[in-house]
């Protein structure tokens, strides 16, 4: 099983998080030949504030904060740009998006979120890919995208507890 990666953490350099995701963002996009804007990296780099979902309302604001005069299309756009080069992962049951801790790797979606303080951990599992992917061909349905969410507590909000 592959590290989790996400959750809080005591010793957490989350500036760290952020320069290495804009980094591997900007070698991803210049390696493909994709256009990183700035308003594709601002939001990037806001999805990548926390490890918490963001909602794109918030990234709106947030942007509108920094003095740009956005509208939702450009956050939407920004956000669709983003996922469809695996930087950005869209957490269905929040509506909100994720910073992916793997975008070099296509990968299927595994994610543990916190209902205590919403955090969000991408797990990386292979087994867990694979028993999708077999139990779908037993039923002959073929996966084109495998995302799992699971709700719980983190080991933060557990050890509060």
């Amino acid at each position: 099983m592959a590290p989790v990666t996400g959750m809080k953490t005591v010793a957490h350099d989350h500036e760290h998080c952020i320069a290495e995701a804009l980094g591997a963002a900007e070698s991803l996009c210049g390696e493909r030949g994709a256009r990183l804007t700035d308003i594709r990296r601002r939001v990037l780099e806001l999805v990548w504030q926390s490890h918490a979902p963001v909602g794109a309302y918030e990234l709106l604001e947030a942007l509108r904060a920094d003095g740009r005069g956005a509208q939702p299309p450009t956050v939407y756009r920004a956000l669709e740009f983003l996922i469809e080069q695996g930087l950005v992962h869209r957490i269905e049951s929040r509506n909100a998006f994720i910073g992916c801790t793997h975008p070099a790797e296509m990968h299927s979606y595994q994610f543990l979120i916190c209902r205590g303080c919403g955090s969000v951990a991408e797990l990386t599992d292979r087994a867990i890919a694979t028993a999708i992917e077999s139990g779908a061909r037993k039923q002959g349905f073929a996966t084109q995208r495998s995302t799992v969410e699971i709700e719980g507590q983190c080991a933060s909000c557990q050890q509060a507890a």
